[in-house]
C-alpha cells in the first residue's frame, strides 16, 4: 500500500532536514487510532533507497559464500564494526532487484549467480529507516569466479569468506554473525535443507 492510499495516515506535513547519501525527513501525520481518534504524530525518517541481498549456495560441497567488512554505524555502537555479512547493495535508479543483486554478486564476491531466486521482501529498521531489502538465494560453483570481488564502490574493502552452511549456522548461533538479513538468510538455508535451498 503506498503512501496516502490508507485513510487511516494522513501527512499533515514533511520537512527535510538533511541530504547526502541519505535524505532525512520530518514528517507530521495523522494516525487513526484503534478507538477511532486520529492521533498527531511526529517522525523522522531516513531514506537511502532499497536494497538486494543474496546467499549464494553450493549445493555439491555444501558451502556459502559471505563478505566481512567495517560498518561503521556498528562501531560507533559497541560493536569492533567488523561484520560477517551476505552480499548487499543498493538498488540502481530504474533497475530491478534480480539486474541488482546479480550486480552486487559480481562487484563483491566476483560470482556470477546461477538460479538466483527472490524469496521476500523484508523492512531492515521500519520504525526509522524506508530501506526494504528484497532477500535472494542463489547456487554457485568454484567454476563461477569472473574477478577477485572485493567491491567496485570507492573506500569498499570487503572480504571473500566461503565457509560450510553448518559453520554459518554455528556463527549465528554463537553470535559471531549479528548482521539481520544475514540471520535471516542462513535461517532460511538451515530451515529449507541443503537439497532445497
Amino acid at each position: 500500500m503506498s503512501a496516502g492510499s490508507d485513510d487511516r495516515v494522513r501527512i499533515v506535513s514533511k520537512e527535510m532536514l538533511g541530504g547526502g547519501w541519505a535524505k532525512l525527513m520530518r514528517y507530521v501525520i495523522e494516525v487513526r487510532q484503534k478507538g477511532g481518534d486520529m492521533h498527531r504524530l511526529v517522525r523522522e525518517v531516513e531514506d537511502h533507497g532499497n536494497s538486494v541481498a543474496v546467499l549464494p549456495f553450493d549445493p555439491e560441497r555444501q558451502t556459502v559464500l559471505l563478505t566481512r567488512q567495517f560498518r561503521f554505524a556498528a562501531h560507533l555502537n559497541g560493536h569492533d564494526g567488523w561484520l560477517i555479512e551476505v552480499c548487499a547493495g543498493m538498488i540502481d535508479g530504474g533497475e530491478t532487484p534480480e539486474n541488482a543483486v546479480v550486480r552486487e554478486a559480481r562487484e563483491e564476491l566476483g560470482v556470477a549467480l546461477r538460479n538466483a531466486r527472490r524469496l521476500r521482501d523484508i523492512f531492515v529498521s521500519p520504525g526509522a529507516s524506508q530501506e526494504r531489502a528484497t532477500l535472494f538465494a542463489a547456487h554457485y560453483r568454484p567454476s563461477d569466479r569472473v574477478s577477485d570481488g572485493g567491491g567496485v564502490e570507492d573506500g569498499e574493502d570487503i572480504e571473500i569468506l566461503e565457509m560450510p552452511l553448518a559453520e554459518a549456522g554455528k556463527a549465528v548461533a554463537d553470535g559471531s554473525i549479528v548482521d539481520a538479513k544475514t540471520i535471516v538468510l542462513i535461517q532460511a538455508a538451515l530451515l529449507a535443507g541443503a537439497d532445497k535451498f
